[in-house]
């Protein structure tokens, strides 16, 4: 078990982080998750009263996505993309495992 899956596990599911706790957890600039806001690429993002909420979904997808960012100098859409791709194919592999078809 990795830390990462620590912080994103069952008690993270039931709470929200806002931008500067996100940008903490993640290790990145809080204008970093603005900007990738404002390209709409967290998807089921929550703002209320003018703050942004983020859920462990999308600790999980921005972690993904700097690191997509980072280590292969992927452009914000493209670390999105994979970030998709990636969250699909845990869906798929979930509802295998649902149906006894692992």
């Amino acid at each position: 078990m990795h830390d990462d899956d620590i912080l994103t596990g069952a008690v993270m599911e039931e709470t929200w982080l806002t931008v500067e706790q996100m940008a903490t957890v993640c290790t990145v600039e809080p204008r970093w998750l603005k900007h990738h806001l404002e390209e709409g690429l967290f998807p089921r993002t929550e703002c209320v009263a003018g703050t942004w909420r983020f859920s462990g979904e999308h600790l999980r997808r921005a972690r993904r996505m700097r690191e997509m960012e980072r280590v292969f100098d992927a452009e914000p859409e493209l670390a999105a993309l994979v970030a998709d791709l990636l969250e699909e194919m845990e869906d798929m592999r979930a509802r295998l495992r649902r149906a006894g078809l692992d």
